[in-house]
């Protein structure tokens, strides 16, 4: 994938915005190819729009892309379940200081903010390569446990007892030990240069953060629960890029941008 490294030209003529179904339609079809998307929340809520990726289709460009063309927080959000699976919490719950309590927030009734992680084979872990590296690993752990969880006990019951041993047995030796959280242990380390994120159980019934926008549409468009979001900042205002930059921007690209609602509105 090729792109510019910056981005921020604000003086775009106007961009005939598709309509919410349609935005939808290509936000979904773009993400199945493992393109990113564009993503405002809310004018109520945050008020910013992410650039959004699956997270197994992430490579050093895309790094680059988020460094200089968002500029915001790069993270990794994942589904409640594979959070469950590997043991991951909220930060807030595991942080015994005076500055975790009264975590009040105005957009919101709680962080969605987990563990950092570097994958340990890794260097520093801050380059574009490194991220990229423990971006796409943690996709294809969130993978596995979708792929583990979606297993069919009916089909494990009529396959042959010695058949399932050898099989068990292997899964048991591919991730080195039975324990998720030790396996997940494994293959990356904390703390490290990349933030998780734990949704909400139930997506955009409970939750109306980009953290759930991303993994509502990475499930509908066939991906892993496992997306990259970073917010995209405005270099002169010093805030949060406009939703017509943020438009412009993905026009001037070839990307899709969508709206928060019209995600909600179809897969809420």
């Amino acid at each position: 994938m090729s792109h510019p490294h910056t981005d921020t030209d604000h003086t775009d003529g106007e961009h005939a915005p598709a309509s919410p179904s349609t935005a939808v339609d290509d936000a979904i079809a773009a993400f199945s190819r493992g393109d990113p998307v564009l993503i405002h929340d809310f004018a109520d809520r945050e008020g910013e729009t992410d650039i959004v990726y699956p997270a197994t289709a992430v490579d050093a460009a895309a790094v680059s892309r988020l460094r200089n063309d968002a500029g915001g927080l790069i993270c990794v959000a994942l589904a409640d379940s594979v959070c469950a699976a590997f043991g991951l919490p909220f930060l807030q719950d595991t942080l015994d200081h005076p500055a975790a309590a009264d975590h009040d927030l105005a957009y919101d009734e709680r962080s969605s903010f987990s563990l950092t992680v570097n994958h340990r084979e890794t260097f520093t872990g801050i380059t574009d390569v490194d991220r990229a590296r423990t971006i796409s690993e943690l996709g294809a752990a969130a993978a596995a446990v979708e792929v583990d969880d979606a297993r069919d006990p009916a089909e494990d019951n009529a396959r042959d007892p010695a058949e399932n041993d050898a099989r068990e047995a292997a899964e048991d030796n591919a991730a080195g030990v039975s324990d998720a959280s030790d396996a997940f242990a494994d293959s990356f380390r904390v703390p490290g240069h990349v933030h998780l994120l734990r949704a909400a159980p139930d997506l955009l019934a409970d939750r109306l953060g980009h953290t759930e926008l991303a993994l509502a549409l990475a499930e509908v468009a066939g991906q892993p629960p496992a997306t990259v979001v970073c917010e995209m900042l405005d270099d002169t205002t010093g805030r949060a890029r406009s939703p017509a930059d943020a438009a412009a921007y993905a026009a001037r690209h070839g990307l899709v941008y969508v709206e928060g609602s019209a995600l909600v509105d179809r897969l809420g």
